[in-house]
Parts: structure tokens; C-alpha cells; sequence
């Protein structure tokens, strides 16, 4: 076992795959990584909301690489990644159990085209805009990960209908070469006129153009925002999130 010490021996060591890549942080803020035969794992405190652990590769080495990311960080680390691999992590390590299904979006290069949809534009949100964005939120999404003023939750970008903003959607917890989009909603009683897309849209082109590519984290159970995404040209991949009883 090894652990990585910069940013490019860990994009190397896991064939530069977004997940742990993302998780890592550029490995700033105590943030690390590991490598082990032919499985990679990161972790850092505090990657949307939570201290997580991103994994990688063979189930094999990957058990052990969780079970020395976890001594090392302690147990309040969450580890994810796709879901037959930590499936087969957590049957091999007690105490760890599977917490939740959800969905990573990657979004490897350009957003795909698309007609051009009626409505206003969209645009990065002023410092003024951050109690209308808790607002919406508050009432549209209140379970959103990413609210104005979070650590980690760096911008937002918004639309309006009649002047009332009416779909929003932040940069959070970018790392060096993965802009993560978060924080999307709509205003119910204007859903379905492809407001959301419209904003996804124009953050999405700007997350590439930054950071060379962008992700996101989605519930399963929510398929319109799926698709969504798979129309602007994210790849999803099912993944599963691991705590410590």
C-alpha cells in the first residue's frame, strides 16, 4: 500500500476516474489518498456535507484500502463508490454497512446540443440574490445539500419568470479538474417548462470550461432529474455510500 501525495499520481493511479478524484479535493484540507494493487481510495472532511471516502477499482484491495482510510481518518468517513464494489466491501468488513443507493453523473466533455428553449436567461446570481435562492430552496428543496453561504457552496446561477426567480442551481465542492453542479430547483408551480434544464445547461458549459469536466450526485428515485441530465450528456453510474455503525 502507498499513499498518493499529489494530484497527479492519484489521477494516474485510478485512470484518472472523477469519483475519487473528486473526493480528494485536490488532496488540500487533510484530504488523502491510497493506492493498492489495483484499487485507489480518497478521502476528505466535508465533500458536500460529509466526510467521505471515494473508491476504486478491485473489491479485493479496496477492503483493505477502506479499512486503512477508515483507521486513518476515523469512523465518522463515509465510503462510496459504485455499488457492486462496495456491496462487496462491506460484506468483507464489520461494522460497515451500506447506507444508501444513489446516482454519480459525469459529464466528461462538452454538453450535448439542444433546441433552444423559450424563456429568460440565465446568469451567475448577485450576493443580494442569496435570500431569494433560501427562499426557493426553503420551500421547493428543502432537503438540497448545497444552500447559499455553505462552506464549500461557491456560486449560484438562476433564471426568472416575471422578474421572480424561478430555478437555481450552484457550483459546490469543485475540485481542481471536477466542477460539481448541485443544489437544483424549481419553483413547483413552474415546473415542466424546462427551466431546470435551461439553468443545468448554462452551468454545466461553464463547469467544463473551468475544470474540464463536471459531476453531480442525484437520488434514484428521482428520474425526470435524471433525465435531465442524460439529456446535456451526463453518464451515470449507481453507486452505494457505507457507514460505520
Amino acid at each position: 500500500m502507498c499513499e498518493l501525495r499529489s494530484l497527479a499520481e492519484l489521477r494516474s493511479a485510478c485512470g484518472d476516474d472523477d469519483l475519487p478524484v473528486w473526493v480528494a479535493q485536490g488532496l488540500t484540507g487533510g484530504a488523502r489518498a491510497w493506492a493498492l494493487g489495483g484499487a485507489v481510495a480518497s478521502a476528505a472532511p466535508q465533500v458536500s456535507r460529509r466526510d467521505r471516502v471515494g473508491v476504486w477499482g478491485d473489491p479485493a484491495d479496496a477492503v483493505e484500502l477502506v479499512r486503512h482510510a477508515l483507521t486513518e481518518m476515523g469512523p465518522s468517513y463515509r465510503p462510496f463508490g459504485e455499488a457492486g464494489l462496495m456491496a462487496a466491501v462491506a460484506a468483507k468488513i464489520d461494522g460497515l454497512e451500506v447506507a444508501g443507493g444513489f446516482s454519480w453523473m459525469s459529464l466528461p466533455g462538452p454538453v450535448l446540443p439542444a433546441p433552444v428553449l423559450p424563456g429568460g436567461g440565465v446568469a451567475w446570481l448577485t450576493d443580494g440574490a442569496e435570500r431569494e435562492v433560501s427562499a426557493l430552496l426553503a420551500e421547493h428543496a428543502p432537503a438540497s445539500y448545497a444552500v447559499p453561504g455553505a462552506p464549500g457552496v461557491r456560486r449560484w446561477a438562476g433564471t426568472r419568470v416575471e422578474g421572480r426567480l424561478a430555478a437555481v442551481a450552484a457550483e459546490a465542492w469543485s475540485a481542481p479538474s471536477v466542477g460539481l453542479l448541485a443544489g437544483v430547483a424549481t419553483v413547483a408551480s413552474l415546473r415542466g417548462r424546462g427551466l431546470a434544464e435551461r439553468v443545468c445547461r448554462w452551468v454545466s458549459e461553464r463547469l467544463v470550461a473551468a475544470y474540464g469536466r463536471a459531476a453531480l450526485m442525484v437520488d434514484d428515485d428521482n428520474p425526470a432529474a435524471i433525465g435531465v441530465y442524460e439529456r446535456l450528456g451526463y453518464r451515470r453510474l449507481r453507486v452505494l455510500a457505507t457507514h460505520v455503525l
